[in-house]
């Protein structure tokens, strides 16, 4: 099968699951097949499907990030001790983990084509993502109780299924609801400082971070990136030779100066 030929394979393979979509046509542009096809993947709850499918599913986004382009370490330059700068799509990346800004249910991003980063590392990892977290989450309800969510800081590390990347660190931020405090301060630098200890002890060389809590959990963007690089920059240093290099990750041009600022 060519790549339009699994496309509809994964389309028709996901209406048919659901009786609800049973009157939903194709559109027979490729343009509008890959949003719907996106769309489905963003709404199915977690559950595996056959092999069939998977090899199909597998093939296919694994086409999508040769299309992309996979970006490596040695792509991106060192700024300032093991640091590093890069702006564009996470999902590109082919390092150790990449940071996920995860919500406390921890099952990404339900809306479809949401542009948040959350949607795009579920979508183009497949549907292997959204079912792991779920068992992992079900896990974590036996022992603490069926109303258990995931606590602002606490990571989850998962595979990355078909993305470049090894694995993925989940990870709920804090939000701001009016005035940002020193406890919420407090809680973003612990998200960049419990998920390096989490490389740590996985044997996770290199790491990207997203820009954590930004967007819309509110947290004002030069505050963030001030708390990420110099809580970054401590555990470095105390743990000198641990990580092989981190990548800041953004997608602003904002962001983007306010990282270089900070670390020139």
């Amino acid at each position: 099968m060519d790549q339009i030929e699994k496309r509809l394979f994964l389309i028709r393979a996901l209406l048919k699951e659901n009786p609800e979509y049973g009157n939903l046509e194709i559109p027979p542009e490729g343009a509008s097949q890959k949003r719907l096809l996106r769309s489905l993947f963003n709404v199915r709850m977690p559950a595996l499907k056959d092999p069939d499918f998977l090899k199909v599913q597998d093939e296919y986004l694994s086409e999508i990030a040769a299309e992309k382009g996979i970006v490596r370490l040695c792509d991106i330059p060192v700024v300032r001790n093991c640091m590093s700068i890069w702006q564009g799509d996470i999902t590109r990346l082919e390092v150790d983990a990449i940071v996920n800004a995860a919500n406390s249910q921890m099952l990404g991003c339900f809306v479809p084509m949401h542009s948040c980063i959350d949607n795009c590392i579920h979508t183009y990892a497949g549907i292997q993502l959204r079912e792991e977290c779920s068992r992992k989450m079900d896990k974590l309800r036996e022992k603490y109780g069926q109303d258990y969510e995931q606590p602002t800081a606490i990571p989850m590390l998962t595979d990355a299924y078909n993305l470049p990347a090894r694995k993925v660190i989940h990870i709920v931020g804090p939000i701001v609801m009016g005035r940002l405090t020193e406890s919420l301060e407090k809680d973003l630098a612990d998200c960049y400082t419990n998920t390096l200890d989490m490389c740590l002890e996985n044997n996770l060389r290199s790491v990207a971070f997203c820009c954590i809590s930004t967007g819309v959990f509110s947290f004002p963007n030069y505050r963030a990136a001030e708390i990420a690089t110099s809580t970054v920059g401590s555990w470095l240093k105390t743990h000198e030779g641990a990580v092989e290099q981190v990548v800041f990750n953004v997608f602003k041009d904002e962001d983007r100066r306010f990282y270089e600022a900070l670390l020139s």
